[in-house]
């Protein structure tokens, strides 16, 4: 019942997703869980395998921008990835997991407020153009700032296979503010990075049954188009616009954090 509207939900939530690179399981878990019935593991499992389609169409159109900074992408794929695997693996334990969300809600509350901040105390910069070889090869090459956004990207990735959100929402922060990278560069190369995070967080999903696979094809069919709208939509906004559109996702995903891990919704 209803499974017809799962492309038209899939179109609307990838638009979101792509524009500011958190993947879309800030929605798509409460959908499945309020409309759906699912229960909240079997939804964030089915989320995680509808973001890999997301993730995937929309890095192909951001790629083909030339916004996607592939190798430092890859570097930090290398600490999400088994980050997303622990995290999915925690949810089958319940006590841990109710306060690993309560925690992430909070954190991201603090870093929407600090991006709100930021946003409205600087001068806003028009999207950029391409991606600048020569910054990712001196970042690649300062290792401290590499291992603290390593360490920092684990936790997007325990974030991601624990809650089904994809771990833009602690990604793209640790790109803007403990590596530098321009916003316009950090939403692409969020996606680019949850192609590996969401794939190694749904197969431990699906090792513990908690995967829809036909509920997830049927979101991703419609991902596939809304995902290019919002990757191309991402270009024509200013950074303090997209910083506060992004900050905007982060209460609404701190808040359902919050009040799905302590059963209020």
């Amino acid at each position: 019942m209803w499974e017809w509207l799962l492309p038209l939900f899939g179109f609307l939530i990838s638009i979101a997703a792509a524009l500011t690179g958190v993947g879309g399981g800030i929605f798509v878990v409460p959908l499945l869980t309020l409309i759906y019935g699912f229960e909240t593991v079997t939804a964030v499992g089915t989320s995680l395998a509808a973001i890999i389609i997301t993730s995937i169409a929309s890095s192909v159109n951001y790629l083909k921008q030339n916004r996607v900074y592939v190798k430092a992408g890859l570097i930090l794929a290398c600490a999400t990835a088994p980050g997303s695997y622990a995290g999915a693996t925690i949810t089958a334990i319940p006590v841990v997991k109710i306060w690993l969300g309560v925690i992430f809600g909070v954190f991201l509350i603090f870093v929407a407020a600090q991006m709100v901040y930021k946003a409205l105390s600087s001068r806003s910069v028009k999207a950029c153009g391409t991606v600048d070889a020569v910054f990712e090869k001196e970042l690649i090459k300062n290792w401290r700032k590499m291992l603290l956004g390593l360490c920092l990207s684990f936790l997007g990735g325990v974030a991601s296979g624990l809650l089904g959100i994809g771990g833009g929402v602690v990604l793209v922060p640790v790109m803007c503010y403990a590596l530098d990278f321009p916003i316009h560069f950090s939403i692409p190369t969020s996606m680019f990075i949850m192609i590996f995070t969401s794939i190694s967080g749904v197969t431990s999903h699906i090792q513990q049954g908690n995967v829809n696979v036909i509920y997830a094809v049927y979101l991703g069919i419609g991902a596939v188009i809304g995902s290019q709208v919002g990757a191309y939509a991402s270009k024509k906004l200013s950074s303090k616009s997209l910083s506060l559109v992004f900050a905007t996702m982060l209460i609404v995903a701190s808040v359902n954090m919050i009040l799905k891990n302590l059963h209020y919704i």
